[in-house]
């Protein structure tokens, strides 16, 4: 990483161990083992990470990445949850479902 302390890079982190704390199972994220190895790598990377002679924003690269994973996937749950199937539905719920509304019938 180029600096722990450059916006975009911390702008990551926060947004990775938020993302992390809304799927966490533990209640303090000090306690989170991933938490742990990530703001270790942070910390291993804040000089420069031409140590390992990667690119310059290789590290922070791999930290958006995985940041979009776990948002993504946290996502795909909640819209499956949403919209997960419950059998056959009829004619009117699913118009509901979708914001239509069906016409009255006309009364003879």
């Amino acid at each position: 990483m180029a600096s722990i302390t450059s916006k975009p890079v911390l702008v990551t982190l926060r947004q990775l161990l938020s993302e992390i704390r809304k799927q966490s199972s533990t209640k303090k994220l000090a306690e989170n083992q991933m938490v742990r190895y990530i703001l270790d790598q942070y910390r291993k990377h804040q000089v420069t990470d031409q140590q390992l002679c990667k690119a310059v924003n290789e590290m922070h690269f791999k930290a958006r990445t995985y940041y979009d994973y776990l948002h993504h996937s946290r996502k795909c749950k909640e819209i499956n949850m949403e919209f997960k199937g419950k059998g056959e539905r009829s004619i009117e719920d699913t118009a509901r479902m979708v914001g239509f509304k069906l016409p009255h019938d006309p009364k003879p």
